[in-house]
């Protein structure tokens, strides 16, 4: 016979087990499985339309029945995207559009869309009563969105609830910074490129700065020389800066890299550059970009420059946008067709440098975005 006392221990045990395999059981059935991607099923692409115009718009190429809605976004929402949209960029299930509106009128903004429908899920305003803070970029880090602004200022969004939820006023001495344009993030760390706007002129021009995403406060300021436009980080931990050339001081266009683990600039090259896209171990820049054009591959080793993308002898009239595909490697370049305000064109190119398919947008497309089919 079994003890009572005996008895209720090999009860509580038995329970104990049940409880433990239950919870496991229950831990792994929530675990969500990634999707599996096995193919790219279409394009958006922004295009940011003339100043002053009002004519923004995401154009979406449909890759398996070779057709393109030139405004999607309009159709889908019965609305105007707005003046001059400057990024756009996927987080999730939801692509983020920037736009910048124009300087003295309330038309500042950031959509947020559905990526699976273009449909407008929320308009989050960045605009005082009568005068927009004209956002510029937008990046991602651990479920946060932080946007560049002309006027100095860092806004965090959160991709949650969708709403600023902080804000970090740069500074210049005792002026408030201006001029903010494109940004990236590496180690835990938000890098912002201070431009040399001649709009702006309390502007850092020619910094770096770098803030700590933990405390969202600024750490430093890297000199990269005048008129710093363009960043892009790389998996190794490299930053890569494109420099502009400023018509009101004439200094050269450079490419300078940044450890991140130092915030050291560790290589300056001088090269003419318009935009660059990285993406895993693959980046891209496009070269004189007003005369004679290319794209070429920076070795990310090096930070060198290779030979042309393009192999098949394509033409691109004026380069004005360029974005890697993350799951192929295949890169967009984007046609403003001489900042034509009405139409331009989107060439794919496979690695081998020849065009896999190319389709008409509205005018002066920069940013893609891509849907894909799945396993």
């Amino acid at each position: 016979m079994i003890h009572l006392n005996c008895f209720k221990r090999v009860v509580l045990v038995f329970l104990a087990v049940a409880m433990l395999l239950s919870a496991c059981k229950k831990e792994r059935s929530i675990t969500p499985k990634v999707p599996e991607i096995s193919g790219t099923k279409g394009i958006y692409m922004l295009c940011e339309g003339l100043w002053g115009q009002n004519n923004s718009a995401i154009s979406y190429y449909d890759i398996a029945t070779n057709k393109v809605e030139k405004d999607i976004y309009s159709r889908v929402n019965k609305a105007a995207l707005g003046e001059t949209a400057n990024d756009l960029k996927a987080y999730g299930s939801k692509m983020y559009c920037v736009v910048s509106g124009t300087q003295g009128e309330a038309k500042s903004f950031i959509d947020v869309m559905d990526i699976a429908t273009c449909k407008s899920l929320k308009r989050i305003s960045f605009n005082s009563t009568n005068d927009g803070f004209m956002p510029r970029y937008i990046t991602f880090y651990k479920d946060k969105a932080y946007v560049s602004r002309y006027d100095g200022k860092i806004s965090r969004i959160d991709t949650a609830s969708l709403t600023v939820d902080g804000e970090l006023q740069l500074m210049n001495g005792t002026k408030k910074a201006e001029g903010l344009e494109g940004l990236a993030v590496a180690n835990g760390k938000l890098y912002v490129t201070n431009s040399s706007h001649p709009y702006y002129p309390n502007g850092l021009k020619s910094k770096v700065t770098v803030i700590d995403l933990n405390t969202f406060t600024k750490v430093k300021d890297i000199e990269v020389g005048n008129n710093p436009a363009r960043i892009a980080a790389a998996n190794n931990g490299d930053l890569y800066v494109i420099t502009w050339q400023d018509f009101t001081i004439f200094n050269d266009p450079t490419l300078v890299r940044i450890n991140s683990n130092t915030d050291a600039v560790t290589q300056i090259e001088k090269y003419d550059l318009g935009t660059i896209n990285i993406v895993k171990d693959q980046a891209w820049v496009t070269k004189d970009v007003y005369n004679k054009s290319t794209v070429r591959p920076i070795d990310l080793s090096t930070g060198k420059l290779g030979n042309s993308l393009i192999t098949d002898g394509t033409t691109i009239a004026t380069m004005y946008g360029l974005t890697v595909n993350p799951f192929d490697g295949s890169v967009v370049v984007a046609d403003s067709e001489g900042n034509n305000g009405s139409t331009g064109k989107a060439y794919v190119f496979g690695l081998d440098g020849k065009t896999k398919y190319s389709f008409a947008t509205a005018g002066l497309p920069q940013h893609a975005v891509f849907t894909y089919t799945y396993k």
